[in-house]
């Protein structure tokens, strides 16, 4: 049987691709033109495209693979037992591998490690066969894809709602304890839901079982997780426009707070706690049920999440900042 043999695409092939496909030619047109497999056009096409625009622009394209060619041969495979033992039991605690990189020589001196060359171990074939490290990885188990949007409320139903776009620039800027960000998730499993809170300057997290994703539920969390908190640690809270939060007036009353709302379809516009609640989800991954997560559960991911070490606390904990900074109630 006649050995199959493959050669990497030219930089005139490139060129007569994007002609090509400007001409408005099919993949499997192109491959006959070529003399080349659809498939590999396919891939071509999918790996070499501009990541910004959609478009396959040759050069770019062959800038791409140039540089990739190059960073598989100059990559190497970390063979320090003692570093690849430090990177298996951080990302079990659910670290990043930029901060496995940044906190391995504080931990260990001497020992160093890129982030990229975490990433390399952790999708190596053979560790992943023998570990499947990547299950540990943020979001690694979804896809982003576009979700329509809820129109069911043609009207604002949040009563006394104020824009985020007046919230004080003190809190935008994170100049100050006590601004919070709310969110909520859901479970297809059960009708219980949990609450997250998340303090903005210091990132600390406070996370409550909801019985449901109502208002009440949710009025009743807030209010006993952050009364315990001084008046100055009570500023404003910042929410999105569901109806869990219809109720914000009443938290208001209770803690002494000022409601602030995204507006509609920007969740993103409180995306510290948006973060956190992708960060429960490698705990507590999709088709959860939700009401069979213990109390004591969800107060060790609660800490898990407050001594994970953050890039943007300069790596250190929210506990660290939190707790050093601010004076707690006793």
């Amino acid at each position: 049987m006649k050995k199959l043999t493959y050669n990497h695409l030219s930089s005139e092939e490139r060129d007569k691709i994007a002609v090509l496909r400007a001409q408005g030619k099919s993949i499997r047109e192109i491959a006959r033109k070529l003399k080349r497999n659809p498939g590999t056009l396919s891939r071509e096409l999918q790996r070499n495209k501009s990541p910004t625009y959609n478009v396959y622009l040759p050069h770019r394209a062959q800038q791409r693979a140039v540089n990739r060619k190059k960073e598989s041969v100059q990559r190497e495979r970390i063979r320090n037992p003692k570093i690849r033992a430090y990177i298996k039991r951080k990302l079990k605690l659910r670290w990043s591998p930029e901060i496995i990189a940044n906190m391995l020589p504080k931990d260990m001196p001497g020992l160093s490690v890129s982030h990229e060359a975490v990433y390399q171990f952790i999708y190596d074939p053979d560790v992943r066969k023998e570990y499947n490290l990547v299950r540990f990885l943020v979001r690694s188990r979804y896809k982003r894809r576009l979700r329509g949007h809820s129109k069911k409320h043609s009207k604002s139903h949040i009563p006394s709602r104020v824009p985020i776009t007046e919230r004080p620039a003190e809190a935008n800027d994170r100049q100050r304890y006590g601004d919070w960000e709310a969110d909520t998730m859901v479970s297809r499993q059960s009708s219980a839901a949990l609450g997250v809170a998340l303090e903005r300057k210091s990132r600390w997290v406070h996370l409550a079982k909801l019985s449901a994703k109502t208002s009440r539920a949710f009025r009743s969390a807030i209010n006993r997780r952050l009364s315990r908190y001084p008046r100055h640690l009570r500023r404003t809270i910042t929410y999105d426009n569901g109806s869990e939060n219809t109720e914000h007036l009443e938290i208001n009353k209770t803690l002494g707070t000022q409601s602030y709302f995204c507006a509609p379809f920007h969740s993103w516009e409180k995306g510290s706690v948006e973060h956190i609640a992708g960060l429960v989800r490698l705990f507590l991954p999709k088709k959860t049920d939700f009401a069979t997560i213990s109390k004591e559960r969800l107060r060790h991911i609660e800490y898990l999440l407050n001594t994970r070490p953050r890039k943007c606390l300069d790596y250190r904990t929210p506990a660290e900042v939190f707790t050093s900074s601010v004076a707690l109630r006793s």
